[in-house]
């Protein structure tokens, strides 16, 4: 019978220095804070961009408008999935065993 060895509990797993861990939730942090105002500027550079194309000034509101819109959808995903899961680190668990038992 193959060995298995037993599935390690992701709660108990090692945890990273305090230093470490205090620069990865300030990433996180100001990751949060950057991403609506570079969406919004990016929609303008495009929307402002497609209004000379076509003529049309207000296309450029539009633009802020979407980015804006884009990147506080972005930021509340980033801001639930911080809420969800706080000790993830941004690691994503990808131990998955479950072998059909066949041979080997």
């Amino acid at each position: 019978m193959p060995y298995h060895p037993p599935i390690p509990d992701p709660k108990s797993g090692p945890k990273g220095s305090g230093l470490v861990s205090a620069l990865v939730q300030a990433e996180k942090l100001v990751q949060i804070a950057l991403v609506l105002p570079c969406a919004a500027f990016v929609g303008w550079l495009i929307g402002d961009w497609i209004g000379e194309r076509v003529h049309q000034p207000w296309v450029a509101a539009v633009g802020v408008a979407f980015g804006g819109a884009s990147g506080l959808y972005y930021v509340v995903r980033l801001a639930l999935n911080a809420v969800k899961d706080p000790d993830s680190s941004g690691k994503q668990n990808n131990n998955k065993t479950g072998s059909a038992g066949g041979p080997s």
